[in-house]
């Protein structure tokens, strides 16, 4: 597994919330759902995405953007239109003045707007949970990712307008799957447009002995590794791996494989029941005393706390 396979098992979509918005000017949205991600597609017409810091940025037909929460932000026609509807937690949308918008803007199955045949659609896909295994590629990205049509021309945005308003038996399951293959896909074209600055450790995947060592490491997170294992298996001699592997990616092998196994950790934590003791030999330490210690350290909490949410 390397760093864009860790998306799937980090910010992995769980009953996602996906939505066509058809709307004709004047529009505008204000976004306040606290979601950690959110990418948008215009298929019609254009949309305009306003932060709060940062310059408005138009997106044009065939173009994505990312959006990196939980700051709101906005979606108009035009830069400067005042909120006409805001989003709250788990999609609610309502006016300025609390009235519910859910019913009266309806156009079928996840289709909403202010006009069936609007001039302007946008596609929306929205993570409701966030992940610790996908955070150390997702930090690497600004608050707004933007790619324009000659740096990205990606199939699935068509399956996924073509997809988004069917109502068939699994479809959230299918939806799902293709929110996270176009996050992959919109992430490794950002990385790779001409002057991108990827982090190091994302680099690093492409080196014949760091990146080897990587995914040894991101596959088997439980197995007990040493830096003479690795250098062992990745084929050269301890201190040329320590080396090299501090040089590209910034930090020791082993401190790497730390916060590896404390992410995913704290993955398994919320996302599953497993007992402290079965979570710490998945992801490497001898039980539940060396896991606990190893969080404490790292992140200041106890495992038992960050599963409560503390």
């Amino acid at each position: 597994m390397d760093a864009l396979a860790g998306l799937l098992d980090g910010p992995r979509a769980k009953g996602a919330f996906l939505l066509r918005m058809i709307m004709e000017p004047p529009w505008s949205v204000r976004i306040e759902d606290e979601a950690p991600i959110c990418l948008m597609c215009v298929t019609d017409g254009e949309a305009w995405i306003v932060r709060d810091t940062g310059d408005p940025v138009l997106l044009r037909p065939g173009e994505i953007a990312v959006i990196r929460g939980p700051e709101p932000y906005t979606v108009a026609h035009a830069p400067d239109a005042p909120a006409q509807a805001v989003v709250g937690p788990d999609g609610v949308c309502a006016t300025l003045s609390g009235v519910p918008l859910a019913q009266s803007m309806s156009l079928g199955v996840r289709t909403w707007g202010n006009a069936p045949d609007g001039g302007t659609t946008v596609l929306v896909g929205t993570y409701l949970m966030d992940g610790e295994v996908g955070r150390r590629l997702l930090d690497a990205l600004p608050g707004l990712v933007h790619l324009p049509a000659d740096l990205w021309n990606c199939p699935l945005m068509p399956f996924l307008d073509e997809e988004i308003s069917r109502d068939e038996p699994g479809q959230s399951v299918v939806l799902d799957r293709l929110l996270d293959l176009l996050l992959i896909a919109a992430v490794r074209a950002w990385f790779s447009r001409p002057g991108a600055e990827a982090p190091a450790w994302y680099r690093a995947m492409g080196d014949p002995v760091v990146g080897r060592a990587l995914r040894l490491l991101h596959n088997d997170p439980a197995h007990p590794w040493t830096v003479a294992s690795l250098a062992a298996k990745s084929g050269v001699s301890r201190a040329a791996l320590a080396r090299r592997f501090t040089e590209l990616v910034g930090e020791p092998p082993m401190a790497y494989l730390t916060g590896w196994r404390l992410a995913f950790a704290a993955d398994l934590l919320r996302e599953t029941d497993a007992t402290v003791e079965s979570v710490a030999r998945q992801v490497g330490y001898s039980g539940a005393f060396a896991l606990s210690a190893a969080f404490k350290r790292v992140r200041g909490i106890s495992p038992q706390e960050h599963r409560s949410g503390a």
